[in-house]
């Protein structure tokens, strides 16, 4: 697709996209932003490349939503452009039409970095990074979710404390698990023994409500993050005095520990 054509849509891209698995959905204008409702249970911003919002305005839109119970995403046009597929598979599983695979039928087990990064570039809407620990779900024979975590961290506050982060977490497109990250945070925790356990929300799309429901504890809010992209429109974080055509930005994250 070439965004500078004045003739391409990414609008139109999404909602025949959405179409395609019969997802019912209308666009509508709130002031500046330009909204798309979704099966009347979900409401998300696009956000086009070409824009003069800053991260407040698109933080304040989410508040207006959030105290009226209604759940609103910011999806990036570089986001839809370069992982479509994925966006499809994330709006789905927020719209609970997802397969449902009980996690007592499944078993958890270490994998490799290849089986896990081949997973995650699947089926996790930002691919893997760099992690310690890689661990997988099946179901039978078949991979079904990957958990990825970094090495274990000594903590100066107690002697012999130690916390680890969780990096990824991503399950099969189409499917959700019911205690599936529980799993797999159990048999991590049972393996290498850490004190807590530390993830980040991306308040873009969530706000980390799987997290609380296992009992973690929202610890911190982080600042907004400005990213430049790269031909391929790959994000990579600016640094400073970095000058680029085209900068995004996210809404910040929300950071969670969970005690052991």
């Amino acid at each position: 697709m070439n965004i500078l054509n004045p003739d391409y849509n990414w609008h139109q891209q999404l909602s025949l996209a959405l179409a395609n698995h019969k997802i019912e959905c209308h666009f509508f204008l709130v002031d500046e932003f330009q909204l798309l409702e979704v099966d009347k249970k979900l409401l998300i911003n696009l956000v086009h490349l070409d824009n003069q919002f800053k991260p407040d305005d698109l933080i304040r839109l989410k508040e207006k939503y959030c105290r009226k119970n209604i759940k609103l995403i910011h999806l990036w046009e570089d986001v839809w452009l370069s992982r479509p597929d994925h966006v499809v598979a994330r709006i789905k599983s927020l719209l609970g039409q997802n397969i449902r695979i009980h996690g007592r039928k499944t078993k958890a087990a270490k994998i490799t970095k290849p089986v896990a990064d081949a997973f995650l570039i699947e089926n996790h809407l930002q691919g893997p990074v760099s992690s310690r620990y890689k661990i997988g779900l099946f179901e039978k024979d078949e991979l079904v979710a990957v958990a990825t975590f970094s090495a274990l961290r000594k903590m100066n506050h107690t002697e012999n404390y130690k916390s680890a982060e969780l990096i990824r977490f991503g399950v099969k497109a189409g499917h959700s698990i019911t205690g599936g990250l529980s799993k797999l945070i159990t048999y991590f925790a049972e393996t290498y023994k850490p004190n807590d356990l530390m993830t980040y929300a991306d308040c873009d799309w969530s706000a980390g409500e799987a997290y609380l429901t296992l009992g973690f504890i929202q610890t911190t809010i982080l600042e907004p993050q400005i990213y430049i992209l790269d031909e391929n429109l790959n994000r990579q974080l600016k640094k400073d005095n970095q000058l680029s055509a085209t900068e995004v930005f996210n809404t910040g994250s929300l950071k969670f520990i969970l005690k052991f």
